[in-house]
């Protein structure tokens, strides 16, 4: 699958959602044929319907007598009680869909409902940790780190009495233990061996996985963060073998790495088919265009195995960071470089709030319908098989001697035999002039029209001058062009 758009789905708020929006119960087993209509018809290839697995009762009872949770949730939803909570969607106590979303029934029926509209359904595996209230912890504490009596007594935030154990909380290297779960051991054989189980049966309910943290079990990263704890370094990394074992049954399984800390191309090589572009999401943000460009200029086989996104349930809303013409600007950027694109539930409202996964319901906000319609445009526009199939280049911008504002300018072409799109991009606040290299070559004699998708306009220019200056671009600050040829 090359460039997907994605979907990421809040799937407990969503369903609520949906309950008052009909006025009746509705779970995965009932979603209206419309709302996966929707999603079909604004392109989307894959959905991921993130925290549909049976939660944690002890890590609900920890996360409510936790004062930072419970304030983050009173700031997404003023008022909220204990019964518009549950345990977070990553404190997971079994890899079984829960029965107040639908079930493993209502998981079969919306994966159907997809595949009957042309996508592919992703779910969650959390590999670093589970719930303190997993099974395992107490038929297999083996697979855990395991801290003594002396650990207990010394650092209770660290280690947690489970059983006759006392197992970690789980971590990562640079930031204290997260209070709800406990940390599996990666280097232990059993525990891969039974987690291979466990995804054998997850590959049979959906069409591939979003991994949490995927870095964090890689050989260099767990040894980093618990030494000697973790006993003696597996010789194997962790995911090569797990996903060359679930492709060998199911060779179309799509694994999408969470990743940070540039470790994108180790775990593409490690087997991944897509990981997180953390880093253009860091760029857009705070860098500059020049930054942006180097990015860009990454080899294309690496970006091609990239996700996308300038916002996701752990970010906040992308609405709330930047102003609207910022926002529609690296929206354009993100949604237009090769790779996979994600887009989070309310991004397409301009939604502001975001919603910790500790909460059942979301705060009503109001529908920003300019932005609704920008979405809607350029979900319509990339979404056609060009930015799937399509060939995609990096473009020269050059500037004069007396205005460097060209710096500012981005473009990139797409080009497939039956299309082309040439986009351009001022990313700042500034008004920008380039050339900009015409990435094909034109018979001289012949004239283009260069039709531009976001405004009323169309450019008309021959082949000799594309060919010989380039394209002339004058753009004020966080506009661009979306030229179809």
């Amino acid at each position: 699958m090359k460039n997907p758009l994605i979907l990421e789905i809040n799937t407990w708020t969503w369903l609520s959602e949906l309950t008052l929006k009909y006025d009746q119960a509705i779970t995965l087993l009932n979603v209206p044929f419309g709302e996966w209509d929707e999603i079909q018809l604004r392109g989307f290839d894959l959905v991921w319907l993130m925290g549909v697995w049976k939660r944690s009762p002890a890590g609900f009872q920890i996360a409510l007598q936790h004062p930072g949770i419970i304030d983050t949730c009173q700031q997404a939803l003023p008022g909220c009680t204990a019964a518009d909570m549950t345990g977070s969607s990553f404190c997971i106590r079994e890899y079984t869909v829960d029965e107040m979303l639908g079930g493993s029934e209502g998981i079969v029926k919306a994966r159907n409902e997809m595949h009957l509209r042309g996508m592919r359904l992703l779910l969650d595996f959390v590999p670093n940790h589970v719930a303190p209230d997993h099974p395992w912890t107490i038929e297999h504490p083996e697979y855990f780190i395991l801290g003594t009596e002396e650990d207990l007594r010394l650092r209770p935030d660290d280690f947690l009495r489970i059983g006759q154990a006392a197992i970690a909380r789980a971590r990562d290297p640079y930031y204290p233990p997260w209070p709800d779960v406990v940390q599996v051991n990666a280097f232990s054989q059993k525990l891969r061996d039974a987690y291979t189980l466990t995804l054998h049966q997850i590959a049979s309910l959906c069409d591939g996985l979003r991994c949490d943290m995927a870095m964090l079990v890689t050989n260099r990263i767990f040894k980093q963060t618990w030494g000697e704890s973790a006993g003696q370094v597996n010789q194997d990394e962790f995911w090569p073998g797990i996903i060359s074992d679930i492709k060998k049954k199911h060779p179309d399984f799509i694994f999408l790495a969470e990743v940070y800390w540039d470790m994108e191309w180790e775990l593409q090589q490690q087997g991944f088919d897509f990981c997180y572009d953390k880093r253009l999401y860091d760029r857009l943000l705070q860098g500059s265009a020049e930054s942006l460009r180097q990015h860009a200029s990454a080899d294309r086989s690496y970006q091609e195995k990239l996700v996308r996104f300038i916002e996701n349930h752990d970010e906040p809303r992308i609405a709330s960071l930047l102003e609207p013409k910022r926002h529609r600007a690296a929206a354009v950027m993100f949604s237009t470089l090769p790779g996979a694109r994600l887009l989070h539930h309310g991004q397409l409202e301009g939604r502001t709030l975001r919603i910790p996964v500790f909460l059942t319901r979301s705060a009503r906000e109001p529908v920003d319908h300019e932005m609704k319609e920008f979405y809607h445009n350029l979900l319509e526009l990339t979404s056609q098989n060009l930015f799937h199939e399509g060939e995609w280049t990096l473009c020269q911008v050059n500037g004069w001697p007396d205005n460097d504002s060209c710096r500012n300018l981005l473009a990139w072409s797409w080009s497939s035999p039956e299309q082309r799109a040439l986009i351009i991009i001022n990313y700042s606040g500034q008004s920008a002039q380039g050339m900009v290299s015409w990435p094909w070559t034109e018979e001289p004699q012949t004239t283009l029209l260069l039709e531009d998708a976001w405004h009323p306009v169309t450019y008309e220019r021959s082949g000799r001058e594309l060919n010989e200056q380039g394209l002339f671009i004058d753009l004020q600050p966080w506009d661009y062009h979306f030229l179809i040829i």
